[in-house]
């Protein structure tokens, strides 16, 4: 009888450890997928807020009177390079910031992220946007599902897609002089397939990392915010590289 009741004993304590290790990667992937909505929400919002607020769009620019040329203000400059700012902060100080700093980081610039991304109400259709932005969510959830239920590693894959990546910043700093349609062309083609593949490949790295956290603690906290961060990069990139495409502009 004792050894009955011990074996049974075993295992439910076997099945409950099964549920938690389930359980728990399941409900870290939940709060980075749930952070990543509402920082694209914070955006979109503002993003559109900003885009009615004409003398905030005007502030951005200087207007040459001789020439008529467009450049960019010295709040344009502050508004263009802020977010990326906050995010070296985000990356450099993971070890030293809690995950309390980490999350007002992370909703400021998403806030941030708004004001410099409401010159696409200018430049572009509204309609076009929503539906740039409907693909966009769509090969976003789908590259998603793949990361998460493929048995293939994407390592070598995502590593390749980095490569890839520093490519393509190095070669849009390039047209940034040559004002190549041609190579902004290719750029734009390589922008949405590397942000594809890099989505497939962010999910199945967080779900790694999902399964050997504990959840609740300090440092998990700060992966769910640096994880949702990650994520949100991959949909807003792929995005605005998909909006070059089926952007009907003004």
């Amino acid at each position: 009888m004792f050894n009955f009741n011990q074996n049974q004993n075993d295992n439910m304590n076997f099945a409950n450890q099964n549920s938690q290790d389930i359980a728990i990667p399941r409900t870290f992937m939940a709060s980075v997928f749930s952070w990543m909505f509402f920082a694209l929400a914070i955006t979109a919002i503002f993003a559109y807020y900003f885009s009615t607020n004409v003398a905030f769009f005007k502030s951005l620019y200087d207007v040459d009177p001789v020439t008529g040329r467009v450049g960019m203000s010295g709040l344009g400059w502050i508004v263009m390079l802020s977010p990326l700012a906050v995010v070296l902060i985000m990356s450099f100080g993971f070890n030293k910031l809690s995950s309390s700093i980490l999350t007002l980081l992370f909703v400021g610039y998403s806030f941030l992220m708004g004001m410099s991304l409401s010159f696409i109400f200018f430049a572009y259709t509204t309609g076009s946007i929503f539906l740039t932005f409907a693909v966009t969510a769509g090969t976003f959830g789908v590259m998603a599902l793949v990361g998460y239920t493929t048995n293939t590693d994407l390592t070598k894959f995502g590593s390749i897609m980095m490569m890839a990546l520093v490519g393509i910043i190095i070669a849009s700093l390039v047209n940034m002089f040559m004002h190549s349609s041609s190579l902004d062309w290719l750029i734009s083609i390589a922008g949405v397939l590397i942000f594809t593949g890099l989505t497939a490949y962010d999910v199945q790295k967080l779900k790694r990392i999902a399964g050997g956290v504990e959840y609740g603690t300090e440092p998990t906290k700060k992966l769910v915010i640096m994880g949702a961060l990650r994520l949100y990069l991959d949909f807003i990139n792929l995005f605005l590289f998909l909006l070059r495409f089926m952007g009907n502009r003004k």
